[in-house]
């Protein structure tokens, strides 16, 4: 099973080749912030966001890639009616998790699928996560755990990784957390007649 994915994540990539996928990477460089503020403006809620995000970096990346299934996804934090962005700096990415700690959140995973820059198919999933409450000191512990490269680019929490010990209860598939609704992308897959 061959797929073009429109991100440089090197997670959604382990994801694909672990399920038997052909994987070629190459990133949108989508804008994401620009989009979602003028998403927000009209307002669309988070899952919409995420749709549109994850759509926008497949027909993007498909017009380099004829006849090939391209694969955009994006992830959203939503807490209430708050949409929580990655962050830009590890100082940012101690006060997300300030805000989330304690908290029931919800993490909206995209993903789309286009041939010839036209959307075929999408899949949007969310999942119920609550954090511990935490201190200061043990949210400064996690974060240093992290490389400030891979906080950057993935979130502030990776459950790959250290970032299950920071939850209380986590209701959702796990892969989609991590960023790739693996099992809806496979079944698609099989099925598709080319």
């Amino acid at each position: 099973m061959k797929i073009i994915l429109a991100s440089k994540s090197g997670v959604r990539k382990n994801i694909l080749d672990k399920n038997g996928f052909e994987t070629i990477v190459s990133p949108s460089n989508v804008d994401e912030d620009q989009v979602k503020e003028a998403l927000i403006e009209k307002g669309a809620n988070p899952e919409i966001i995420s749709k549109n995000l994850a759509e926008l970096k497949s027909i993007k990346v498909g017009t380099k890639f004829p006849d090939q299934l391209v694969l955009g996804a994006d992830s959203v934090i939503s807490l209430g009616s708050k949409l929580i962005n990655k962050p830009i700096s590890r100082e940012e990415a101690f006060d997300i998790l300030k805000l989330l700690n304690g908290q029931k959140h919800y993490l909206i995973s995209s993903v789309c699928i286009s041939k010839n820059s036209s959307m075929i198919w999408n899949y949007t999933d969310r999942s119920e996560l609550k954090m511990k409450n935490l201190s200061d000191k043990e949210l400064k512990s996690y974060l240093n755990e992290i490389k400030t490269e891979t906080l950057l680019a993935y979130g502030v929490y990776q459950i790959e990784a250290g970032g299950l010990h920071l939850f209380e209860y986590i209701k959702g598939d796990k892969d989609s957390i991590m960023g790739l609704p693996v099992k809806q992308i496979k079944e698609y897959v099989k099925n598709y007649k080319l």
